[in-house]
């Protein structure tokens, strides 16, 4: 089994890939809220977070510019091409994306000549980030703009409502796929893509595109692991499991600590991977290496 992990950006990666060369991608690009873009600057962002949960004065994803969806749309655009063409036809293409802005990741990869197949759904508890707004009416008050009186009939007739953010309990992904290469069967015959396994079940049902699993605990990551949004190792085997099978090749451009290369080792596929940030790179180098040890084991065990 070979693993690929290279230390640079995804931009440098893709075009040294061959054609038609990969089976899956499964990957979870920067978000594009709050700093987690292009401008990814892991110890700012650790610094900013730490201070209550937040970033740039406020909790986490609380910032909503227009312009962040449209740096995400503009930045995963020329990804989607380079993954449109290394993806053999019939190849999935699996993007993790927030929320508000998962619409611009889905028209990226639309416009690169993917086929949108569904939204996928991680559902796991989260943090609620609603607030309150009283204290913004008594800073009013404090500076003189309302009087006392105001200032509890405005309090009162909100009745305690806060700010419209739903308690987190879903993270969506994209599923795309690239045109098949004639029918199913056809393009089954020549790249074994296209199609599912539907007997890769996380509760015994049939597949379903919402998927219940725990964030990942500190044993699962690993001492030292930093990375703000770590993906649980279970959740991304079933991804693999039902999207491609035994012996092929899983991309992912953006590797962050390694867990989408873990899963794919602990799976038996190949990996290509590449993360920018020298930190990230070890943590997931590591990870991926004691999968590899893990699962050559279990083959000499048995």
């Amino acid at each position: 089994m070979i693993v690929d992990v290279r230390n640079t950006v995804a931009q440098n990666l893709l075009p040294t890939l061959a054609d038609n060369s990969v089976h899956l991608v499964v990957t979870d690009p920067p978000y594009f809220i709050d700093g987690m873009g292009d401008e990814w600057n892991k110890d700012q962002l650790n610094k900013l977070t730490e201070r209550a949960g937040t970033v740039g004065g406020l909790p986490v994803g609380m910032k909503f510019d227009p312009k962040q969806g449209k740096r995400l749309e503009a930045f995963m655009r020329p990804i989607s091409d380079e993954i449109f063409r290394v993806l053999k036809p019939g190849g999935f293409y699996i993007a993790f994306s927030q929320g508000r802005l998962y619409h611009r990741m889905a028209v990226a990869m639309e416009d690169a000549g993917f086929e949108i197949r569904d939204l996928l759904g991680w559902l796991h508890a989260g943090q609620p980030k609603a607030q309150k707004q009283e204290h913004h009416v008594l800073k009013k008050l404090s500076k003189g703009i309302l009087t006392k009186k105001e200032a509890e009939t405005i309090i009162a007739s909100m009745g305690g409502r806060k700010t419209p953010q739903l308690g987190p309990g879903v993270e969506p992904m994209v599923l795309a796929m690239k045109p098949t290469n004639g029918t199913f069967v056809d393009n089954w015959m020549k790249y074994e893509t296209g199609l599912i396994d539907t007997t890769q079940s996380l509760d015994g049902k049939f597949p379903s595109n919402a998927m219940a699993v725990s964030r990942p605990k500190k044993n699962e990551k690993g001492d030292g692991n930093i990375h703000l949004t770590v993906k649980p190792v279970d959740l991304i085997r079933h991804l693999v499991k039902i999207f491609s099978k035994p012996g092929q090749v899983v991309l992912d451009p953006f590797l962050g600590s390694g867990s989408h290369g873990v899963a794919a080792i602990l799976e038996n596929r190949s990996f290509i991977g590449c993360e920018p940030e020298i930190q990230y790179f070890k943590i997931a180098s590591e990870r991926i290496r004691a999968a590899q040890k893990g699962s050559e084991k279990n083959v000499q065990d048995d």
